[in-house]
């Protein structure tokens, strides 16, 4: 068993290595090239997209439906985990707000973008429809985000509290930074009851949160009435590719902190085990929505979705499309379906497979029904029956995807991504004691 000491020594916040320095400038160097890239977007106009009347939407929409699907399982994970109280959850339910906290953050600076104009966010509000679900969309984004940030910042004020009596000796900034952050915390009970009904009420409220989120993202789609997205199967159907893109990024998000930060003794093989196996069974889950998407209408398609289908299965797109079927759903339910594969590194190339996989759904998702309007244009350029983004595009959204890593990798670096307190109380370890010691 580990000493007060011994814990949180292993669990502390640790500075950038030098990949990591390398990792923080590289995320830096592509975010500010699409900060550039986007002020030049901003100033010329989408002409220096590949958008058109057909393509309106493009790469934008399909990397903001990938964030809203990240962040919608990173925050219902720890809110599940929270509430039925497993002692199996702690060393991964930080990790799992701090990603759902980037990728709601990001998903609603990406809608932005895609609006070309920023000022037109304003509109929303001022010329707002409650028949529409952009409205909603408005609303519930803002809303999820300060549900995502208190799910992490309540559990936490333990923690910084202990960081602020480490600190207070080695780096007496660092120690006055956490301070301001603890709120005062020292643990006693009045405390503690407050604490835990707080986060309780958050993890009950972020659940119907999540759902309307994503049940709100589906009918954006399937309230247009195109080819495509004229499911009413739409809801749940994003609900399942979430939770898919969702594990999956918390899976290598999780491999990669364990590896680098040396936290084999907190996160084990049972939690990839158990992760593997809840990633098993979204994929199972997605699987079955995607058969009433795209192997149903088979038989009964009329003309436009046959050609959609046809686009999909041998057409144009049926290198994406058979990519994120076989390689982003049949060959990860084949592996971690065996215990090999649910061991650490299989599972985290399986993930990364699964989020690339995910990324590009949405893309399918998105650009093919585009293309194949409700009420198509005459005598359009040839160019409007096909998409693909610029540069300026691949720029600002490599950017995003930059941004949401450099969240991640800033807060990884100055919170304990493994509660502090928690741990040390299920081990039977008390910090007090050495906080008291540090204090004198």
């Amino acid at each position: 068993m580990k000493t007060s000491s011994q814990l949180i020594q292993d669990l502390v916040p640790r500075k950038y290595s030098i990949r990591g320095k390398l990792w923080v400038i590289t995320l830096v160097s592509i975010s500010v090239a699409g900060i550039i890239a986007y002020i030049d977007q901003v100033i010329q106009g989408q002409k220096v997209t590949n958008m058109n009347d057909y393509a309106l939407w493009g790469i934008y929409i399909s990397n903001f439906v990938f964030f809203v699907a990240t962040s919608f399982v990173g925050a219902t994970t720890v809110a599940i985990l929270r509430l039925t109280k497993n002692e199996w959850r702690t060393p991964l339910v930080r990790l799992a707000s701090i990603i759902a906290l980037a990728s709601i953050i990001m998903a609603g600076i990406t809608i932005t973008i895609d609006m070309a104009r920023p000022d037109r966010i304003l509109n929303l509000f001022v010329h707002a429809r409650l028949q529409s679900p952009i409205t909603w969309d408005i609303i519930i984004i803002p809303s999820f985000i300060v549900a995502s940030f208190l799910l992490l910042y309540f559990p936490l004020l333990p923690d910084l509290a202990i960081l602020k009596n480490y600190y207070r000796k080695r780096s007496p900034r660092l120690s006055k930074f956490y301070s301001r952050l603890s709120w005062n915390w020292n643990g006693n009970e009045r405390q503690r009851a407050i604490q835990g009904r707080s986060v309780r009420l958050i993890a009950i409220a972020i659940l119907p949160l999540g759902l309307i989120l994503q049940t709100i993202d589906a009918w954006l789609f399937s309230t247009t009435y195109r080819v495509g997205w004229d499911s009413t199967n739409f809801a749940p159907y994003f609900i399942s590719g979430a939770m898919v893109a969702g594990l999956g990024g918390l899976i290598c998000v999780i491999y990669i902190v364990r590896r680098y930060r040396h936290l084999e003794d907190y996160i084990t093989l049972k939690h990839f085990d158990r992760m593997g196996k809840l990633l098993v069974l979204a994929l199972l889950t997605y699987g079955y929505f995607n058969i009433n998407e795209y192997v149903v209408p088979l038989f009964t398609a009329k003309k436009g979705e046959v050609e959609h289908l046809n686009m999909l299965f041998k057409g144009d797109y049926s290198g994406l499309f058979w990519f994120v079927t076989i390689a982003g759903l049949l060959i990860p339910i084949i592996v971690l379906a065996f215990k090999k594969g649910r061991k650490p590194l299989p599972m985290f190339i399986i993930a990364l497979l699964v989020v690339v996989g995910s990324w590009w759904k949405r893309y399918v998702i998105v650009t093919p029904t585009l293309l194949h309007p409700f009420i198509p244009i005459q005598g359009v350029p040839e160019e409007w029956h096909h998409y693909s983004p610029s540069l300026h595009e691949w720029l600002i959204t490599f950017a995003t995807l930059a941004m949401a890593l450099l969240i991640i990798t800033i807060l990884v670096r100055y919170l304990p991504v493994i509660p502090i307190q928690r741990t040390a109380e299920e081990a039977g370890v008390e910090i007090q004691s050495v906080n008291e010691n540090q204090e004198s």
